[in-house]
């Protein structure tokens, strides 16, 4: 039993020695590819399940090659415990020619000398092959004690990669509840984005229709079709570009991922503290690009709206200047009330971008979505 297992151990020993060169490669390759990959933001589930495949692959090549290394060691007991079991004999013999000896000298025959020469010389041969027989156990045991070493180093190696495997796989749970959280944040911020803006929405109607009461029907008709058109021009433009902002700032975030894809061995080096570092590096690197998207959006935006505006205020301006012939004594009295009307509506958009600005701050995932262009839409 103790034979097998001393034979096991050697044959471990004997494996890490081979794999010891691939091994340091992939820690070369692997340090080398960390210095670029500090810009990933989380790992993809499926490059982790790849690595441990490879990770599971190679263990179960070091087992093989352990098993393989029992067979030989075993076949190597089997010749040392034959060499062991001639020496023995070859002992015996001596042991035996030397009694001979002893039993001619005792007999006190003529031929005695010569028998005992070569009685002599025969034993002389033996114990140089009992000698020879012992260098070479000797040179045998050495050997073994060198691959049980190489065993112990090889059964190190694997614990270190199951360790590895390990951690691996809880990091993969964790960029999945990374995920997740995410998501559940973007999707409290456009829940709480479209509650702002129906509360707003209600707000102007009832401000519209509380301060449009006393106007004359066909301004109040016009003021609907401003209504209508800004809202129109809001769904056809705003909400759009708005969507757009949202599936550019996803892709931003796919390419991220894929492009941190090949530095995913860093995660093994780095583990947890790097891979917050990561994060944080990447939620820095998508921030301009989340802030120039926003502005870009905001500009088409109002781009294409001008026309729009423009339209309105040449249709209008003569129906104003009749409003302002006509109805001069009430001018000062309606632009009273009109200003407090927009008052009141700017203090409530005020109010519902703030609110909007502290829901996306709440979260480390949207504050870099907390900008004055984004705000804008709400």
């Amino acid at each position: 039993m103790a034979t097998s297992k001393f034979t096991l151990l050697s044959l471990i020993l004997v494996v890490a020695l081979i794999l010891t060169p691939g091994i340091r490669a992939d820690a070369a390759a692997a340090d080398e590819g960390g210095v670029e990959a500090v810009a990933a933001d989380g790992s993809d589930s499926s490059a982790l399940r790849a690595e441990l495949g490879q990770l599971k692959s190679k263990i179960h090549s070091l087992e093989s090659l352990v098993d393989e290394k029992s067979r030989e060691l075993k076949s190597k007991d089997e010749l040392i415990a034959e060499k062991e079991k001639l020496l023995q004999d070859k002992l015996d013999k001596v042991a035996s020619l030397q009694d001979e000896i002893s039993l001619l000298q005792k007999k006190g025959k003529m031929d005695a000398a010569e028998q005992v020469g070569k009685a002599h010389a025969r034993a002389g041969e033996l114990e140089k092959q009992v000698d020879k027989l012992k260098k070479e156990l000797e040179s045998q045991q050495k050997e073994k004690g060198a691959l049980e070493t190489r065993a112990a180093e090889a059964e190190n190696k694997i614990l270190e990669l199951n360790s590895k495997l390990e951690k691996l796989q809880r990091t993969n749970d964790e960029q999945k509840a990374k995920i997740l959280k995410t998501e559940r944040v973007l999707k409290v911020a456009e829940e709480e984005m479209v509650k702002a803006k129906f509360e707003a929405s209600s707000k102007i109607k009832e401000l519209s229709e509380v301060h449009g009461a006393w106007l004359p029907p066909w301004l109040a008709l016009h003021w609907k079709c401003l209504q209508s058109s800004a809202e129109k021009h809001w769904k056809e433009h705003g909400k759009p570009a708005m969507n757009l902002m949202m599936e550019k700032t996803m892709e931003k975030k796919s390419q991220a991922e894929k492009w941190a894809e090949p530095h995913i061995e860093t995660i093994k080096t780095k583990l947890v503290p790097t891979i917050k570092e990561q994060w944080v590096v990447v939620t820095t690197s998508l921030e301009p690009h989340v802030k120039t998207l926003t502005k870009k959006s905001v500009e088409e935006a109002k781009k294409i709206g001008k026309p729009y505006i423009d339209q309105v205020a040449t249709v209008a301006k003569p129906h104003v200047e009749k409003v302002r012939v006509t109805l001069e004594p009430y001018t000062k009295e309606a632009v009273r009330v009109y200003s407090k009307f927009l008052e009141s509506a700017s203090i409530y958009h005020k109010q519902a971008q703030e609110h909007v600005r502290g829901t996306l701050k709440k979260h480390e995932l949207t504050r870099p979505l907390a900008t004055k262009e984004f705000e804008w839409f709400a």
